[in-house]
């Protein structure tokens, strides 16, 4: 085929386009704002990239921020910058891109240039954001398994940051539940972390995605998670908050949803856990108290196509004998310790050992490590006192 056919000019001039964009995205003054002026300044990417610092300041560039630019690409090759991501397996998305999240494209600030390591698909569009904090209770941890999971079997796609805590319990639910789900990060794709996250990322990344505005090689810092977060966000139709104490990060995430026009959801706590002072106080200011998944699909309307595509429900529970009813009276929502319920029991610590054991196949309790135990949502609710 005449390397003049104009299918064959289109396609390599959408690939060098790509290329100075990625390009740009290592450049450091050059975000959302002058990005855009680059577009309407110049006829293409690759003729922005080669501009003179004189016509970079007539294209509406600071002289200052001219400067940064002209010294930056110096040091950075465009083709090389492909290539990396290309042995990596990372697609890049620009806001011209039809794959590029819809919701994304509406928030102030949109990253010119998204890195995706997976896919992101259509179904992506019905999402909630789930974000809490990093030092997760045992309530916070089963309120957060629970909700998410309910979400995903809905079809409605988890988006959250990866980051210990809370968030790692949601991109867990939504993929035991079968669901879909998707990291958004702070640094570049080529560095997980937190590290022991590994597993996860690379799971993620095979059933959902993993995506980040930051250029490979980033390495996360404080400065750029506030940013991550607005992401989380902006590519949602609202947040869901499990936990947050005093200062938490979780609400910069809250910040930047009211700022785009977003809803704020939130799981109520106790008064006296720290975890919640954050989730109670924006409960007091006007968030949707979350309960059950429910209460989120019927503030978004979409109750009729969670009832197209609600998983069947689950079989009958097992029925409890008395012995295990005996030993849920000592057991509650706040993790308790086996040595705990045999002295509250009086039984022998192999006989509520062996009985733990079958309770939790049945659903009535859960370990939550270290030999701590806490009856599970449904347990409560039959058999609370």
């Amino acid at each position: 085929m005449p390397l003049s056919h104009p299918c064959v000019l289109s396609y390599a001039s959408m690939i060098s386009d790509l290329k100075y964009r990625v390009a740009f995205a290592r450049v450091r003054p050059v975000g959302t704002a002058r990005l855009r002026l680059l577009e309407r300044a110049f006829a293409s990417m690759e003729e922005a990239w080669q501009a003179s610092e004189a016509d970079l300041v007539r294209a509406g560039l600071e002289p200052k921020a001219a400067s940064v630019v002209a010294t930056d690409r110096r040091q950075i090759d465009p083709d090389a910058e492909m290539d990396a991501l290309a042995k990596a397996g990372i697609d890049a998305l620009t806001w011209h891109d039809d794959s590029y999240p819809k919701r994304l494209k509406e928030i102030p600030d949109p990253p010119p240039v998204l890195f995706v390591k997976g896919r992101i698909e259509a179904i992506d569009e019905r999402s909630i954001a789930v974000v809490g904090t990093r030092k997760a209770t045992a309530y916070g941890r089963e309120a957060a398994h629970e909700l998410t999971s309910d979400l995903a079997k809905n079809s409605i796609t988890i988006v959250s940051g990866m980051a210990r805590g809370i968030d790692s319990v949601a991109h867990k639910a939504a993929l035991d539940a079968g669901g879909r789900t998707i990291a958004v990060l702070a640094n570049g794709l080529d560095i997980i972390y937190p590290p022991e996250n590994a597993p996860l990322f690379k799971e993620i990344a095979e059933k959902g995605a993993v995506i980040s505005e930051q250029p490979l090689g980033e390495r996360p810092n404080p400065q750029l998670f506030p940013r991550r977060n607005r992401l989380m966000s902006g590519m949602t139709l609202g947040t869901l908050v499990v936990e947050a104490g005093k200062g938490s990060g979780t609400l910069w995430t809250v910040r930047h949803a009211l700022e785009q026009n977003r809803e704020v959801f939130c799981v109520p706590g106790s008064i006296f856990s720290p975890a919640s002072w954050g989730t109670n106080l924006l409960i007091q200011e006007g968030a949707k108290l979350v309960i059950d998944y429910r209460d989120i699909l019927e503030e978004l309307n979409l109750t009729s196509i969670a009832s197209q595509t609600e998983m069947p429900m689950a079989a009958a529970p097992l029925a409890v004998n008395g012995e295990e009813q005996g030993l849920l009276k000592h057991i509650g929502i706040e993790p308790v310790h086996i040595d705990a319920i045999c002295r509250g029991a009086s039984l022998p610590v192999h006989q509520v050992s062996s009985a733990l054991t079958l309770m939790e196949l049945k659903g009535l309790v859960k370990q939550v490590g270290g030999m701590n135990y806490i009856r599970t949502r449904e347990t409560a609710a039959r058999y609370g006192d």
